[in-house]
C-alpha cells in the first residue's frame, strides 16, 4: 500500500507540472530572459520536458501503452532528455577538439547504480554502435524499457560531485530543473516499451524537436473523459506489474542472499574441517614433541649422573692434593721453626762478638732481610692456601647446578691445578733458597768462629808477650 500511494503521488505531481507548464511558460520566459540566458534555456528545456513527458503519457494511455520504436511522441521524447542532458555539458579542448558527450555521465550510473550494470554492459556490447552518443541513445532506451529511468537519473543527479567533472555549474543537470525532470520521469513508469535497439542506427540519428505535436488539438479535449477511464484500469494493471517486479526483485535478492548464505556455510564447513585437520596435525606434534623431550630428559638426567660420578673423582683427587699440601706446608713451617730458632741462636752467639766486626752486622742485616723476605712470601703462600680453600668450598656448592657450572668448576679445578703447581715450584724454591741460606749461615757462623777464635788467640798472645 504504501509503494502504491507514493506511486500515485508521483505521478499525480508529473501531471500537474504538465498541467502548469503552457500557463506559466510565458511569463517565466520572459522573466528569466531578463535575468540569464542560461536560466531561460533551462526554464524552455524544463517546459519541453514537461509537454514532451505529459503527450507521451496522454498518447500512450489512449494508444494502449504498449509502444514501440516508431511511436512519433515517444521519439520525440528521447529527442528532449537528449537536448537536456546536453544542456551545459563541458568541451574538452584538444587537438582534435574532441567534445564530451552524454554518455559519460550516464556511465556514471553503474557505479552508483550496481543494478544499472547489466544495462551499460548491454550497450557496450551492442554490435552497431560506433559512438558515444548511439552509446547514450541506445542506454535511454533500455532505461525506458526497464522502467528505472527514473531511479537511474535520480541517484545520478544527487551526485554534483560527480557530475561537475562533465557540467558546467549553470547545466540543467546541477540545478532544481533537473531534480523536476526526474521526477516527472517518474510517471513513465505506467507505459510499457518495445523497443527494438540492437537494428536500430543510433548514431547518425538527427535530434530536432517537432513542436507541432505539442499543439492542442479538440479531439484530444473531446476523448479525455474516455481516456481517464481507461487510464483508471490501467493504472491497476501498471501497478499489478509494478508490484510484480518489485516482488520478483524481492525474491531475487532473497535468492542471492540464500545463494550467499549458502556459500559462506559451504565456506565455514571447509574451514571447520581444516581446522580439524589442523587440530590432528597439531595433536600428532605435540606427541612427538612430548617423546622428544621424554628422550632428551632421559639423556640430560644420563649426563648429570656421568657428571656427578666426575665430579666425585676429581673432588676426591683434589682432597689428596690438599692434603698434601697441607703436608707440605707443615713441613715447611717445621723448617721455617727450626731455621728461626736456628737463627735465633746464631743471633746469640753474634750478639756476644758484635763489636768485632761491622762487616759481620752488615751480614747479619742481610740476613734478617732475606728472613723478612721469606716471611712475606710465606704469608702471600698461606693466603694463596685460603683462596685455594674458599674455592674447593665454591666448587663443593656448585656441584649440584647444571652443565654450565660444571664447566666453570672444570676451569677453576684448571686455574688450581696451576696454582698447585705454582705453589710446589715456589715450595720447592723455598727449600732450595732455606738450604741455601742455611749453608750461608754456616759458612757465616764457622767464619766468625775462626775469626773470634783467631782474635782470641792474637789477644791471647799479645796478653802473654805483654806478661814476659
Amino acid at each position: 500500500m504504501e509503494d502504491e500511494e507514493s506511486w500515485r503521488k508521483k505521478k499525480k505531481a508529473a501531471k500537474a507540472g504538465t498541467a502548469l507548464s503552457c500557463s506559466g511558460s510565458c511569463c517565466s520566459s520572459l522573466a528569466m530572459a531578463v535575468k540569464d540566458p542560461t536560466a531561460v534555456e533551462r526554464a524552455n528545456l524544463l517546459n519541453m520536458a514537461k509537454l514532451s513527458i505529459k503527450g507521451l503519457i496522454e498518447s500512450a494511455l489512449s494508444f494502449g501503452r504498449t509502444l514501440d520504436s516508431d511511436y512519433p511522441p515517444l521519439q520525440q521524447f528521447f529527442v528532449v532528455m537528449e537536448h537536456c542532458l546536453k544542456h551545459g555539458l563541458k568541451v574538452k579542448k584538444s587537438f582534435l577538439s574532441y567534445n564530451k558527450t552524454i554518455w559519460g555521465p550516464l556511465e556514471l550510473v553503474e557505479k552508483l547504480y550496481p543494478e544499472a550494470e547489466e544495462i551499460a554492459a548491454s550497450v557496450r556490447d551492442l554490435p552497431g554502435l560506433k559512438t558515444s552518443l548511439g552509446r547514450a541513445r541506445a542506454w535511454l532506451r533500455l532505461a525506458l524499457m526497464q522502467k528505472k529511468m527514473a531511479d537511474y537519473l535520480r541517484c545520478l543527479i544527487f551526485r554534483k560531485d560527480l557530475l561537475s567533472e562533465f557540467y558546467e555549474n549553470h547545466a540543467l543537470m546541477m540545478e532544481e530543473e533537473g531534480v523536476v525532470i526526474v521526477g516527472l520521469l517518474v510517471g513513465l513508469n505506467v507505459i510499457d516499451a518495445n523497443l527494438c535497439v540492437k537494428g536500430e542506427d543510433l548514431d547518425s540519428q538527427v535530434g530536432v524537436i517537432d513542436f507541432s505535436l505539442y499543439l492542442k488539438n479538440e479531439d484530444d479535449i473531446e476523448s479525455k473523459e474516455r481516456n481517464d477511464h481507461i487510464a483508471a484500469i490501467l493504472d491497476q494493471k501498471n501497478y499489478v506489474e509494478e508490484l510484480n517486479r518489485q516482488l520478483n526483485s524481492t525474491v531475487g535478492s532473497l535468492h542471492t542472499r540464500v545463494d550467499s548464505l549458502e556459500k559462506s556455510n559451504t565456506k565455514l564447513i571447509e574451514e571447520l574441517a581444516i581446522a580439524k585437520n589442523n587440530i590432528i596435525k597439531l595433536q600428532e606434534e605435540n606427541h612427538h614433541l612430548r617423546s622428544e623431550n621424554t628422550l632428551i630428559l632421559m639423556k640430560t638426567q644420563h649426563h648429570l649422573e656421568v657428571n656427578k660420578v666426575d665430579a666425585d673423582a676429581e673432588l676426591q683427587t683434589y682432597k689428596h692434593s690438599r692434603q698434601s699440601l697441607d703436608e707440605m706446608y707443615s713441613e715447611a713451617h717445621r723448617q721455617l721453626r727450626e731455621e728461626s730458632q736456628l737463627r735465633q741462636d746464631i743471633e746469640n752467639e753474634l750478639m756476644v762478638q758484635v763489636g768485632m766486626k761491622h762487616e759481620i752486622e752488615l751480614a747479619m742485616k742481610l740476613l734478617e732481610k732475606d728472613i723478612h723476605e721469606k716471611q712475606d712470601t710465606l704469608i702471600s703462600l698461606r693466603q694463596q692456601l685460603e683462596e685455594v680453600k674458599a674455592i674447593n668450598v665454591e666448587m663443593y656448592q656448585k656441584l649440584q647446578v647444571s652443565d654450565e657450572a660444571m664447566k666453570e668448576k672444570n676451569e677453576i679445578i684448571g686455574r688450581l691445578e696451576d696454582k698447585t703447581s705454582q705453589i710446589n715450584a715456589t715450595m720447592k724454591q723455598l727449600e732450595q733458597s732455606d738450604k741455601e741460606l742455611l749453608t750461608q749461615t754456616r759458612t757465616i757462623a764457622m767464619s766468625l768462629v775462626k775469626c773470634a777464635s783467631n782474635e782470641g788467640q792474637q789477644q791471647y798472645k799479645l796478653v802473654k808477650d805483654i806478661s814476659f
